[in-house]
């Protein structure tokens, strides 16, 4: 099968999308600022339970030390349904802020 009619090649990708995990702020502030310089019009940041404010504060970082033209576009947020490793199902937050050089 070529790539062409390969579902998984035909599927959308996420581009231009930072999962905001456990590495320190300035990881996720330097790899939006790099999404930007190399000529993105936009960047999401996604984030889930404890990590919300840290793209928060990758959002504010970016837009307010590194680059003054961004704007955020828009922030989704919701809750998510996860099961544990014992079978539990716990509810967490989820954030998406999507930013837009002006």
């Amino acid at each position: 099968m070529d790539e062409q009619n390969n579902p998984e090649t035909t599927e959308k990708k996420e581009e231009n999308v930072i999962y905001i995990g456990k590495k320190p702020t300035i990881n996720y502030v330097l790899a939006v600022v790099t999404q930007f310089n190399s000529g993105v019009g936009s960047v999401t940041i996604k984030a889930r339970g404890q990590a919300i404010s840290k793209a928060v504060d990758v959002f504010e970082i970016v837009r307010n030390r590194y680059l003054n033209n961004v704007r955020n576009k828009e922030i989704l947020t919701s809750s998510e349904e996860l099961t544990n490793e014992d079978g539990t199902k716990t509810k967490v937050s989820s954030i998406q802020i999507r930013m837009v050089a002006a």
